[in-house]
Formats: C-alpha cells, structure tokens, sequence
C-alpha cells in the first residue's frame, strides 16, 4: 500500500514487512545548472534537505527510496551537486539505509554513494521490493518491477493549471493514480502484472513539470498510455477526478 504523506511530496508504504518512505526528482544541484543558464538563485541546498529531514523524522521508516533524479547532472555532477548529494546520503542513512533508483538525471551517482556502505544505488530499470516496483520513468522498467503489484514512477514531475472563475490561473504539483492498462509494455514484449500505478510529484519545488490536464505529451515511454483511469490528487489530498478531464 502506498499511501502519500498530506502536504508533502513524499508517500509511506508498507511491503515485505517493512515501512518504507519514497521521494522522487530531487534534483540535488539544480541551481548550478540554473546559473549556467543565466538563472541566479540562492542554493536551497540546506532548505531541501531539512524538509526531507523532518519527513524522515516524522514517518521513522525501516528504508529511504529515492525514485530517480536524486542529482541533476546528465553525466558526471559538479562539485558543488556532489557535496549536496554526499551531504543528503549521510543525512538520511544517519536514520536507515537509503535506495537510490537512478534516473536520467543521476550522472554517476555510484561514485557519490561509494562511500556510504547504507546507500544502494539500482540501474534505471529499477528495483522490486515486496509486491511494489520502484522505476523513475526516463526508461522501461524491467519485468521484475512489472512483475509487483504496484508500480511506482516519476520523471514526469506531475502539475495541473487550474484556473478560477475570473481567470487567474495557477499551477500545483500533483499526484497521479490508477489502474495499470498493459498495452504500452506488451508492445515492448514485456510482461506485465501491475495493476496500480503510481506516478509521484518532484521533490524539488523549483524544478519545471508537465502539466498534465493540458498536455498529451508526456516525458515516461509508457505514460500516459499506461496509465488506466487516472486521477489527480493535490499534495494536500484534494481529489480532482480525471487528470485529462480537468
């Protein structure tokens, strides 16, 4: 069962007898890639990690999973993403081991967790734990994660524009949920059991993300094709029914 935390981008959920916290797309290091593009903003290094802190504290979970894009480098991290990185490492395995499922974004995040003996870093198909599948999304998941009975992604980094009555208009993060269609993976000659599908908001406030009650296009090989009946959900765990029908 993943159950997502109110008000925060994070989820509990409990397999194989363990209490889990997952997070996804938190892209350690954004800010100096922003300042390559000419986007001067103060680190929020501190400020990220205290947030996943207080979550860590708060759920005392048996394991931390991040779902992809712990870092935001392509390839090799800068130093100032490294130190970040090594930073978020020792912060969360001071309370439990931590499992990476490397992203697109994740460079080689194996050097930066070399160091920490409760840190394991998984390839982009991802990892099966219990009867949940963790992948980030960027690539097909491999038929052990397909094999569970949840399947956990991100990559997409989730929102919905919601406009009011005079027009204004805002954007949120969102959670997507629901069934598993198995065409998309079918296609691709894998077999597949998933029956919930789980797609998690970014971490990271300050990174972009596809709005999905306006956009088709979406970044996931498989999405939204594989995702049957999908509903949005606020970080504060308004329901908003069906993503394409908002």
């Amino acid at each position: 069962m993943v159950e997502p935390i109110p008000d925060v981008p994070a989820a509990t959920a409990a397999t194989a007898g363990e209490r889990l916290l997952v997070f996804a797309d938190y892209h350690a290091g954004l800010e100096v890639a922003l300042r390559r593009d000419g986007v001067e903003l103060r680190s929020a290094a501190e400020d990220r990690r205290a947030r996943l802190l207080d979550i860590v504290r708060d759920t005392r979970p048996d394991r931390v999973v991040a779902l992809g894009d712990a870092g935001n480098a392509l390839g090799t991290p800068s130093g100032e993403e490294k130190r970040e990185l090594r930073e978020l490492f020792d912060a969360v395995t001071s309370y439990c081991p931590l499992v990476v499922v490397k992203g697109n974004h994740d460079g080689d995040v194996e050097t930066v967790a070399a160091d920490s003996e409760d840190v394991t870093v998984t390839d982009g198909t991802g990892t099966r734990i219990g009867d949940i599948g963790f992948a980030h999304g960027h690539t097909w998941p491999s038929e052990s994660v397909l094999s569970a009975e949840t399947l956990c992604v991100a990559h997409e980094h989730p929102q919905v524009r919601l406009e009011d009555e005079v027009g204004g208009a805002r954007t949120e993060r969102a959670w997507l949920r629901g069934g598993v269609n198995p065409d998309p993976f079918t296609e691709q000659s894998l077999a597949v059991d998933s029956t919930r599908l789980v797609v998690f908001p970014a971490f990271n406030d300050r990174v972009g993300g596809t709005w999905v009650n306006e956009n088709d296009a979406f970044l996931a090989p498989f999405l939204p094709d594989a995702l049957a009946d999908g509903e949005a959900y606020l970080l504060d765990g308004t329901r908003l029914g069906r993503y394409d029908r908002l």
